[in-house]
C-alpha cells in the first residue's frame, strides 16, 4: 500500500493571522492541563513509577561518566554505577533519556504494551563530540533529565484511537484520535481504502506557512486526519519543532514523504539501504536502532523505487519484540497495533519482512 506522496499542489496564500495564532498557541501545555489529560492516560499511557534517578543525583561530582561509542558515533553519559542516563547521536537532535517508566497501550487494536524508561526528545542542536561542556546542553539537560513533561512518545499517543482531544488557548484541537485519510472512492479493504496525502494542517484544519514562505491550505475532507509521513511530521515537527519542509522538493527541513525523509540530509543514517533498487534487502542487524528512530519500509511495488512507509521506533513490548507506531489505512490513524499486521520489527510478520532503512533525526 503506498502511503506518502506529495501534497498541497497549487495551494494559495491563506490567512497568516491565524497561523500565527496557532503557532503561538501550539504550545500551550499548562500543568493543570496535563494532569488533567494523566488521569485519563491509562488508555494509552501512563506513568507507573517515581525517577530511578534523581536530576540533583545526576548533577553531583563525579557522578557523571561520558562514553564515546561508534556505529552510529555518540556519546552515552552513565552514572557512578555505570546506568545510562543519556545517549547523543552526533549530527542528530534527537535524544534519549532516562526517566520515569511509562507503559503505552492501545488496548482497541493489540495486546502489545511498551514499558519503558527512555524518554525521547529534542535537543536545540545538533549534537556533536564535546557538546557536553558546551552552556546550551547543560541548560537543556539540567530541564529535561527526570522531567515528565510530554516527549516525543508522549505525543505521538496522542494521535491514536481513543485519545482524547486537547485544544490550544483559542480552542483549535491540536491532538485527539487521528484518522489515516478519508475514504477513497476507487479503493477497496487492502487496496487503497482510504485517500492520502494528509499532513498535520489537514489535521488541524488550519493553513501553515512553512519557513520558506509557501502556505498549504488544508482540505476539508481531510480533516482530523494524518496519513504516515503527516504523522512524523506532526510528532517531530508540528508538535517538537524540528524545521519541516513543505515538500519532498522545495524548502528545507524534513520533507513531506517517507521516501523523502528517508533520503534527506536531515539526521543520520542508522540502518542505510542494502541490495538492489527497488526492494533493497531487509536488514539482517537492528539492535542498532534507539528508540525516537524513523524506521521506513518498502512495501508496495507500484511506488516503484520510492520507499512507502514511515514510523517511529519505541523499544521492545514487555514480549521482548521490536515495536514501532505509524498510522495506517488498516486502522484508519496511528497504531501499534495488529490489523493489517503485526507493528515488529523483529520476526517474520508483514512489516518486519519490508523493513529497509532507519534515520535519526
Amino acid at each position: 500500500m503506498p502511503t506518502s506522496t506529495p501534497a498541497g499542489r497549487g495551494r494559495k496564500i491563506v490567512n497568516v493571522v491565524a497561523v500565527s495564532a496557532l503557532l503561538a498557541a501550539s504550545g500551550y501545555l499548562t500543568v493543570a492541563l496535563r494532569k488533567d489529560e494523566q488521569s485519563k492516560a491509562p488508555v494509552v499511557q501512563a506513568v507507573t513509577d517515581k525517577p530511578a534517578l534523581s536530576s540533583s543525583s545526576v548533577a553531583a561530582p563525579g557522578a557523571q561518566t561520558w562514553e564515546r561509542l561508534t556505529g552510529p558515533d555518540r556519546s552515552v553519559l552513565r552514572d557512578s554505577k555505570g546506568q545510562v542516563l543519556g545517549t547523543f547521536t552526533d549530527g542528530a537532535r534527537t535524544a534519549t533519556l532516562t526517566g520515569p517508566s511509562r507503559t503505552f497501550a492501545e488496548p482497541a487494536n493489540t495486546k502489545s504494551r511498551v514499558v519503558t524508561e527512555n524518554w525521547v526528545r529534542l535537543m536545540p542542536q545538533q549534537w556533536k563530540a564535546g557538546a557536553e561542556t558546551s552552556a546550551w546542553f547543560k541548560d537543556w539537560f539540567k530541564k529535561y533529565f527526570g522531567s515528565e513533561e510530554d516527549d516525543l512518545f508522549a505525543w505521538a499517543f496522542q494521535y491514536v484511537e481513543g485519545a482524547p482531544v486537547k485544544k490550544d488557548a483559542q480552542g483549535i484541537p491540536y491532538a485527539g484520535d487521528a484518522k489515516f485519510g478519508p475514504i477513497n472512492p476507487g479503493g477497496s479493504i487492502g487496496n487503497d481504502l482510504r485517500k492520502e496525502q494528509s499532513d498535520f494542517y489537514d489535521y488541524l484544519g488550519i493553513p501553515y506557512t512553512f519557513r520558506n514562505g509557501t502556505t498549504m491550505k488544508p482540505e476539508r475532507e481531510r480533516y482530523r486526519s494524518i496519513d504516515c509521513s503527516g504523522f512524523v511530521r506532526t510528532v517531530f515537527g508540528f508538535r517538537g519543532r524540528y524545521p519541516l519542509a513543505p515538500s519532498d522538493s522545495s524548502g528545507d527541513g524534513l520533507p513531506r514523504t517517507a521516501n523523502g525523509i528517508a533520503r534527506s540530509k536531515e539526521g543520520v543514517t542508522v540502518i542505510p539501504l542494502q541490495g538492489p533498487a527497488p526492494w533493497y534487502t531487509r536488514p539482517t542487524a537492528i539492535d542498532v536502532l534507539q528508540p525516537g528512530d524513523l524506521v521506513i519500509f518498502k512495501l508496495d511495488a507500484r511506488t516503484h523505487n520510492r520507499l512507502d512507509h514511515i514510523g517511529i521506533y519505541l523499544g521492545n513490548d514487555t514480549d521482548g519484540h521490536k515495536i514501532f507506531i505509524s498510522s495506517r489505512e488498516e486502522v484508519d490513524g496511528p497504531t501499534i497495533g495488529d490489523k493489517g499486521g503485526t507493528s515488529r520489527l523483529d520476526g517474520n510478520g508483514y512489516y518486519a519482512n519490508y523493513f529497509r532503512t532507519a534515520r535519526r533525526l
